[in-house]
């Protein structure tokens, strides 16, 4: 389908090799860079190595990450990401909903709900739109799937068919009680009694790299207010601290029930450093993920100049 920006703003295109557009959009402020693959592919260039050059504040756009939008055959359309140390992630929650804001706001999809592949699962996305602009999107809403719980879906160390609830773990001398889950991506959830002085910039990346997690973990820190509202920090695997984590929140939201912190199918305020997000696990076990999506810019990117002044 063809957009309906039709100058291509938004669209990847190609100037004889050197130069590619760009859209940058956030969620909640954790920001990506998108390259539209749909009818464009993007050839002979390492992702990994584009992904950190793009991500780079100083030699790049400046981001948390990279996301491809490219075409499927399993669903309506596929996204790939990758974290800004090149890694790729299996799913992301704000990138998700970034996605799909792109994909009708474009033109891509004429159906306000459509499905998304992800490494990690395929997802169904709704679009919600603006009251008296029926063509822009307000906010979007994601199934994210049910929770994994066994120790293998991370991966973690131990018996992989078992649960970590609650339980003891020491960190470089450290005891820390930790419940861990998937979302398409691991987390790995620590109770707080404040979000904001707790120590995340040290504790993090201990975590995320403890050879407990052999592919590390995302890492996240909750304070229950009530019982329909949690504060959430996160440590994010592959780029540090960052504003939001659309799975963290969801792995949040699951982790406090579990621990009987707070009620199943009661829709929950996550409020996170880069906003909210609405989280509701439901009798059906699935996990949906309501919250806003932004476009920041749109440019054009000298390519073999930023992986070249990057890679110096």
């Amino acid at each position: 389908m063809k957009s309906k920006h039709d100058s291509g703003e938004t669209s990847l295109s190609s100037r004889e090799g050197k130069s590619v557009l760009f859209t940058k959009m956030h969620g909640l402020g954790n920001k990506y860079v998108f390259f539209n693959l749909l009818n464009n592919p993007l050839d002979n260039h390492d992702l990994s190595e584009l992904a950190r050059s793009v991500s780079d504040v100083n030699y790049g756009i400046g981001s948390d990450g990279m996301i491809l939008i490219c075409p499927s055959d399993k669903a309506d359309f596929r996204m790939r990401i990758f974290n800004a140390d090149g890694s790729e992630g299996k799913n992301c929650g704000n990138g998700l909903r970034c996605t799909a804001k792109y994909l009708y706001d474009n033109g891509y999809s004429e159906s306000s709900q459509f499905t998304i592949e992800t490494l990690g699962e395929i997802v169904e996305v709704e679009v919600e739109l603006e009251t008296n602009h029926k063509s822009t999107v307000r906010s979007v809403k994601v199934d994210m799937g049910e929770p994994k719980l066994q120790k293998a879906d991370l991966p973690m160390e131990g018996d992989p068919f078992s649960s970590t609830i609650n339980e003891p773990v020491i960190i470089e001398n450290q005891e820390f009680h930790m419940t861990c889950l998937s979302m398409g991506n691991p987390h790995a959830i620590l109770f707080v009694d404040d979000v904001k002085k707790f120590p995340l910039e040290r504790w993090g990346p201990k975590i995320e790299h403890a050879t407990l997690f052999p592919e590390r973990v995302n890492v996240g820190i909750v304070h229950v207010l009530n019982e329909q509202e949690i504060d959430y920090r996160v440590w994010e695997r592959g780029s540090g601290l960052t504003m939001a984590c659309g799975t963290g929140a969801c792995a949040a939201v699951v982790a406090a029930a579990l621990n009987n912190r707070l009620k199943r199918e009661l829709p929950i305020t996550v409020h996170l450093p880069g906003g909210d997000l609405t989280i509701l696990w439901d009798a059906n076990n699935h996990v949906w993920k309501s919250g806003p999506a932004e476009y920041i810019c749109h440019g054009e990117l000298a390519i073999e100049t930023c992986q070249t002044l990057f890679s110096r």
